[in-house]
């Protein structure tokens, strides 16, 4: 059982653990990074851009003057393409035993129309969901031989839009707000399915869902090349000051679900408070817990990414 007693600002002894962080260079995954390597992590740092990899590499750095020289690394990965996705994962498969994966990457201000990616398959979708399922999934191995977890980025917005994903690729009646709630209902189920069949193979993996509340960009300390709000925002954000938190307040669950010794696989972390506060225990949307919704859901991921998770591996 989780214990109640949690301090965000003094992690466990991470000295010796290997995370990777999608999704790095900026918002929730860059203060992810930053706290982990406060703990003592080395961390994987990937992203799309080079350069706003190296930016936030840069900035973790500066902010934590006494980590290891190489406590952090970057490595190219844009979770919408599956072709990046598997040559990430050949290279993290060949650096030895991972000790956690926090599948942060995403879209969260999806585009107004329908767009596709190289593979063909709707952007958010493949972006939220696809592309971390099959680095999962790929990575099993990895994260097996450290008795590791994997974290999936849910969101609060699930237990207010209750989309049923069942067209995943939104051919028919398109819109940006729903591409993004279907892509984190999809998440969630694929993080509590995950676990169930981890569990009944008999895997050291676990599986854990987090979100981060309400968490936005203007109540976040600026950071060049990661965060760098202007003023219109830092306004319009600072007017919700009663619910909202900064990102760096926002990853303390994602960072707690991925760490905390005593978290158990299946477990569901947010915000005390929901949108804000210190990281709690909480209980997932109905339809993000079925297991109907949970089977659908995989079974069309591994279709679209020919990805079938070898458990036995683990």
């Amino acid at each position: 059982m989780a214990s109640a007693t949690w301090d965000p600002g003094t992690l466990p002894d991470l000295t010796g653990k290997v995370y990777l962080v999608t999704g790095a260079n900026a918002g929730l995954g860059y203060f992810s990074c930053e706290q982990l390597v406060r703990g003592g992590a080395r961390v994987i740092m990937s992203g799309r851009s080079p350069n706003r990899l190296s930016a936030a590499r840069a900035a973790v750095r500066r902010r934590v003057p006494d980590a290891a020289p190489d406590a952090t690394e970057s490595l190219i990965l844009d979770t919408s393409n599956f072709g990046s996705v598997r040559s990430a994962a050949a290279s993290v498969r060949g650096r030895g035993p991972l000790d956690g994966l926090l599948l942060n990457a995403g879209i969260v201000h999806p585009p107004k129309t329908r767009e596709v990616t190289f593979d063909g398959h709707e952007m958010v979708f493949a972006t939220n969901v696809l592309g971390h399922f099959a680095l999962a999934g790929t990575l099993l191995g990895a994260l097996g031989r450290a008795q590791g977890r994997m974290v999936w980025l849910g969101s609060m917005s699930t237990s207010m839009w209750k989309y049923d994903p069942v067209d995943l690729q939104l051919v028919e009646g398109y819109s940006g707000w729903r591409a993004y709630v279907q892509s984190k209902v999809a998440t969630t189920a694929l993080g509590f399915e995950a676990d169930r069949r981890l569990r009944a193979a008999g895997s050291p993996v676990t599986s854990v869902v987090a979100h981060p509340g309400y968490s936005v960009s203007g109540r976040t300390p600026g950071i060049v090349g990661v965060n760098e709000p202007t003023r219109g925002t830092r306004f319009a954000d600072n007017l919700q000051a009663a619910v909202t938190q900064s990102k760096e307040h926002g990853a303390w669950p994602l960072v707690r679900a991925l760490v905390d010794p005593t978290v158990e696989g299946g477990d569901y972390w947010g915000p005390k408070a929901v949108m804000r506060g210190e990281p709690t225990k909480q209980r997932a949307a109905a339809i993000t817990r079925s297991p109907e919704v949970a089977d659908r859901v995989w079974r069309a991921s591994e279709a679209a990414t020919g990805v079938h998770w070898e458990f036995a591996r683990t």
